[in-house]
């Protein structure tokens, strides 16, 4: 069977790219054990410095498989199989986590699961032909993949609870204006865009960015005492590192720092 997830890397980016495109990225049981694998062991990675996630065909991922999913409710798998926790709460944790940014480049159909990974991710292009939406009510279930939590942070609780009580799509255009961070581009330059931001990303403080994304994923689940805590002791650790001396220097020179991630 030839790879659901492919990994191109140039220089310091890894582009995962999902390809199941007959099916419209839609995740089964082999395309999310293999992005899930894919983007631990880039985590893992001290070469790779930032991460693009994008789909093959004519959708980003339209979420859970349901064909797949049938035969699983026909056979009693589902019970056992418990993919919520085993696969979109790990995906949406490592995508969170992990200390590199990860830019999603978003055409055509992202919905259900699809949207949860999209929100996970640091950055996101959007193609002007995108189409989001929850899509959780129309097959009677509800949020998973963090989208409980990234869409109401994203758009607030009003609107989240319209997304996905109502199961409205909505357009790109939309989803920027209503708060989720993005930039939207004409569908061919999708994936260019989203890589130079990646290389941006990866030209950048590697230590720095990763304390970042420690702070703001665990801002909204503690007290402010604790926040300035976690401030304190990133920008400490920051502080002693050779790539806040590197840049330090290199702006008072006048020129651009180099980071190794030191």
């Amino acid at each position: 069977m030839p790879p659901t997830v492919t990994v191109e890397r140039e220089d310091a980016v890894a582009t995962l790219t999902l390809r199941r495109p007959e099916a419209r990225n839609a995740l089964d049981l082999a395309l999310k054990e293999e992005l899930l694998g894919a983007l631990r062991e880039i985590a893992a990675d001290p070469e790779v410095r930032a991460v693009v996630l994008a789909g093959a065909g004519p959708a980003f991922c339209v979420g859970q498989d349901l064909r797949e999913h049938v035969q699983s409710l026909e056979s009693g798998a589902w019970a056992t199989q418990r993919t919520v926790e085993q696969h979109y709460n790990p995906l949406a944790q490592t995508l969170t986590t992990m200390p590199q940014p990860v830019v999603a480049a978003v055409h055509g159909a992202c919905v259900g699961a699809g949207l949860g990974i999209a929100l996970a991710c640091d950055l996101r292009v959007f193609a002007d032909d995108a189409v989001l939406g929850t899509a959780f009510g129309g097959v009677g279930l509800t949020f998973d993949t963090g989208l409980s939590a990234t869409l109401t942070w994203a758009v607030g609780a009003a609107r989240a609870r319209e997304l996905v009580l109502l199961g409205e799509t909505f357009d790109a255009a939309s989803a920027v204006a209503w708060g989720v961070a993005g930039r939207v581009v004409p569908a061919d330059d999708v994936l260019p865009t989203a890589q130079e931001l990646a290389a941006r990303l990866a030209a950048g403080p590697p230590l720095a960015h990763a304390a970042s994304k420690r702070l703001v994923a665990a801002a909204t689940t503690r007290p402010l005492s604790k926040t300035l805590a976690a401030e304190a002791a990133e920008q400490d650790a920051l502080g002693r590192s050779a790539d806040h001396r590197e840049a330090v220097e290199a702006f008072l020179a006048h020129r651009k720092p180099s980071f190794d991630g030191r």
